[in-house]
């Protein structure tokens, strides 16, 4: 075999610069060498099967990308390959007018083989074996019929491998296009999907595709979590601002069994395939374009955490938590509020747990009435531990009444001398009607407590060892707190 084609195996591994293929063969390569050319390529023309056999053959022997493809439909893949060399060497002796069709047929591969999930190297790697299997094969001919007539084929060597690396990127071009459209389509029908079961308009037939898609269990407990922030400049309260979506970066290093799996992102062995409506690419018939599905996610935790899904509402994020705690042991939810990392002024709710992807739509009201119950200034609620601030603002109309009813009075006193009394009478609350707790809280004597508590029952007409008026005041003061004056 000669010596002169041993340097070009060293491409199979190497990437070449795309160079376009020239409209004719340069004016230095002289018209004998192109004859001589073509003679060659005229016997690989007529040989293109036992070619095409030869070439399928080394694909599956060295390049592990195409394995699965081969043994998947092995016809399709030789006829994807005849057909590439048909055009290929056809280029070779007629340029102009195989030009196009060996474009078109370089970009249906790639968009192909990215929808069929083979890696962008191995195919680049099967162009450049056909590449120089064709050259092999050239040389071979034109050594059988004159081994003097090799030497001319150095005046068109760099135009045959010009010609393999321009349609080396004609592949990846159209490869990655073809991936960012069908990673968008299918992180689009994940958001649809998401979208869906947050909002309770899923069918219920549909679950199992849903559960499928996303990695969760239909069956499994979830809760959801709503992230929102107050507006840049505005600490007022809810009712007066209205929350700014946001995603923060949430760690959850502690919060979820590090022994899960990880749903949010693909499992070994578990992803399903789908069809993708409308992405067959233009081209000659071959296979349907089907890809690997991948389940979307938001910001994931550190290594060994389970990542939420994440879905944006108009005014909040949603987050989608798979719970894997006992059902009756409410620490599982608790330990998601305390690892929440969020930024300064960030306020987020936890909603209470349910049971199944059906019931998503009401995780996530009970996730937005958590929210709704966070301080104006941020913070995190568990709903299950704020359930009478859940009752005034899942009814703020009748909350407000509430709070005019029973509070009213003070909005007649002098607002330092009102701020005061309501000061004193949260501490006296939150320290289980303890005068003296209170005081410690307030830094004021007991007795003084205890006078303006006096004072309050005087200018309201509550008693507040009355258990019924305790209750109104305390829920009072939770819609003020909440909706505001």
């Amino acid at each position: 075999m000669p010596q002169l084609v041993r340097p070009r195996f060293a491409v199979l591994h190497g990437t070449h610069p795309a160079a376009p293929l020239p409209q004719r063969f340069r004016s230095l390569a002289d018209r004998e060498a192109v004859e001589v050319l073509h003679r060659a390529a005229r016997v690989l023309v007529a040989s293109l099967p036992a070619l095409t056999d030869r070439l399928v053959e080394a694909l599956y022997e060295q390049e592990p990308g195409y394995r699965a493809a081969i043994d998947a439909d092995r016809s399709e893949v030789w006829q994807e390959v005849h057909h590439s060399l048909r055009h290929n060497v056809g280029s070779l002796l007629q340029p102009k007018e195989f030009r196009d069709a060996a474009h078109r047929t370089s970009r249906w591969i790639g968009e192909i083989r990215a929808g069929q999930g083979v890696p962008l190297d191995a195919v680049l790697h099967a162009f450049r074996m056909g590449g120089a299997m064709v050259w092999q094969d050239l040389v071979d001919e034109t050594a059988r019929r004159d081994p003097d007539d090799v030497r001319l084929l150095v005046h068109v060597a760099a135009d045959v491998w010009n010609f393999v690396d321009e349609h080396c990127g004609i592949v990846a071009d159209a490869y990655r296009q073809a991936e960012r459209r069908l990673t968008w389509q299918r992180e689009n029908r994940q958001r649809l999907v998401i979208a869906a079961l947050l909002d309770g308009t899923a069918r219920i037939a549909d679950l199992s595709d849903a559960a499928a898609m996303l990695g969760l269990p239909e069956q499994g407990r979830y809760a959801v979590l709503a992230v929102a922030s107050v507006r840049r400049g505005d600490p007022g309260p809810v009712r007066q601002s209205q929350p700014e979506p946001v995603r923060p970066l949430l760690n959850l290093p502690s919060a979820l069994p590090p022994h899960e799996p990880r749903y949010g992102r693909a499992e070994a062995g578990a992803a399903t395939e789908a069809p993708l409506p409308g992405a067959a690419p233009e081209g000659p018939p071959g296979p349907d374009v089907r890809v690997a599905e991948a389940p979307y996610a938001g910001p994931a935790g550190p290594p060994g955490t389970a990542a939420p899904l994440w879905h944006t509402g108009p005014d909040a994020e949603f987050a989608i938590l798979r719970l894997t705690g006992d059902p009756g042991d409410p620490g599982e939810l608790h330990a998601i509020a305390a690892a929440l990392d969020a930024p300064d002024g960030t306020r987020a709710g936890i909603g209470s747990a349910v049971d199944g992807l059906a019931a998503l739509g009401d995780a996530r009201r009970l996730a937005e009435t958590a929210l709704r119950a966070c301080p104006a200034s941020g913070g995190t609620v568990v709903l299950d531990e704020h359930l009478p601030d859940a009752l005034v603002v899942s009814s703020p109309a009748l909350g407000s009444a509430l709070a005019a009813r029973v509070l009213g009075p003070l909005d007649r006193l002098d607002p330092a001398d009102r701020d005061v009394i309501l000061e004193t009478l949260t501490a006296w609350l939150d320290a289980d009607g303890s005068a003296q707790r209170a005081a410690a809280r307030l830094y004021c004597h007991r007795n003084t407590v205890l006078n303006r508590l006096r004072r309050f029952e005087q200018l309201t007409g509550r008693c507040l060892t009355r258990p019924r008026d305790a209750v109104e005041v305390s829920l009072a003061l939770a819609a003020r707190r909440l909706l505001g004056p």
